[in-house]
């Protein structure tokens, strides 16, 4: 009896999981939205904190070339390697190793208190966006490549790939944007 209990919810398991899945994919599709202004005055430079940051910005465009080369590789939660899998933390740390031979945390919130917050207008490629994806902030992150583009890990079941910050769940839950670049007088 109690194999028959198991393989009854392994049936529902399997019912259920795609349908979560195609409302989430689903939800990613919407039509795109504007997202000059979606980010508040909440997140702000400090001059007094010690960011991670980069000396040589070809750095940077190292960190896209190696987050693009990652396009492709399986989702794995907690995924370091991308012979494992990765998950979006894995991602950057693995990207930014790659390209600068410094290491990061594997932790998106973490990585967001390391990094530079910046304004809209001085995003470039090489910086990160984060996401609240889970009612926390920080809790998604991924890399910017240009022209309103970034790439990332998004969920299990799904693979590294690029998207657009207009998309309309990615501009309602972009909730910072940050950089390896040190400061250049500009201030938040």
């Amino acid at each position: 009896m109690p194999d028959t209990m198991l393989e009854t919810a392994r049936r529902w398991l399997r019912l259920i999981l795609p349908m979560l899945v195609s409302v989430l994919v689903g939800a990613c599709s919407i039509a795109p939205v504007e997202y000059t202004n979606m980010l508040g005055d909440d997140e702000k430079y400090s001059p007094f904190a010690n960011y991670f940051t980069l000396d040589d910005p070809a750095h940077r465009k190292e960190i896209v070339v190696q987050a693009l080369n990652l396009v492709g590789t399986e989702y794995r939660w907690g995924g370091k390697h991308p012979d494992e899998g990765l998950d979006c933390s894995g991602l950057v740390t693995f990207a930014v190793e790659r390209a600068t031979k410094r290491s990061l945390p594997h932790h998106a919130a973490t990585i967001a208190l390391m990094t530079r917050p910046i304004k809209r207008d001085e995003l470039a490629p090489g910086d990160l966006v984060f996401f609240n994806t889970m009612n926390r902030r920080h809790s998604h992150v991924g890399v910017y490549i240009g022209d309103s583009r970034f790439v990332h890990a998004p969920a299990p079941g799904q693979k590294v790939r690029t998207e657009s910050l207009k998309t309309r769940y990615y501009a309602e839950h972009l909730d910072g944007l940050h950089t390896f670049a040190r400061n250049t007088g500009k201030s938040n």
